[in-house]
């Protein structure tokens, strides 16, 4: 069976890194086209692209088998993407979320001064402004976590609230 065999040859060893680096480099294209200038998306697209065409050649070529060039491109597409993303969430910067939201202050159960008193138990950064009617809260969250307790306390009190993120200058 032709596509079993293989030799642990400079051919093999080039393959695996030329597939490693090729989807590395594929995944920052895929995020700088999306994220980043008209510069730096073309300059990515590029090497991408010519590298690419690289790892065609060695994928026509006789040094391996079917079964092994397939298994060889999902292991690097497993191990690059995953060290791409992680090294893009280690860099994400910490967005603050601001929570907006609104509660009738008179004649709904339970009573919403507990709402101000359990946002405080929780350790959210709030403020408050009581506008007769209705009490406005804007909360701001710094994790998911916080969001989530925010989430969860403004649905205990019937809450109408809305969520925007901080923005870059």
């Amino acid at each position: 069976m032709e596509w079993f065999e293989f030799s642990l040859n400079g051919f093999l060893i080039a393959f695996i890194v030329l597939n490693v680096v090729n989807v590395v480099i594929q995944t920052i294209k895929s995020i700088a086209t999306v994220s980043w200038g008209k510069w730096g998306a073309s300059i990515t697209n590029a090497v991408a692209y010519g590298l690419y065409t690289i790892v065609v050649v060695y994928m026509n070529a006789d040094g391996l088998g079917l079964f092994w060039k397939a298994l060889i491109i999902a292991l690097a597409n497993l191990i690059g993407v995953y060290v791409v993303k992680l090294v893009e969430e280690k860099k994400r910067k910490v967005k603050l979320w601001k929570v907006e939201a609104t509660i009738h202050s008179q004649g709904i159960e339970p009573n919403n001064d507990d709402c101000i008193i359990e946002l405080k138990e929780n350790n959210i950064s709030f403020n408050y402004i009581d506008a007769n009617k209705y009490i406005i809260l804007n909360c701001y969250c710094e994790t998911q976590e916080e969001s989530a307790k925010v989430k969860m306390i403004l649905n205990k009190y019937k809450a109408k609230y809305f969520v925007s993120e901080t923005k870059s200058l």
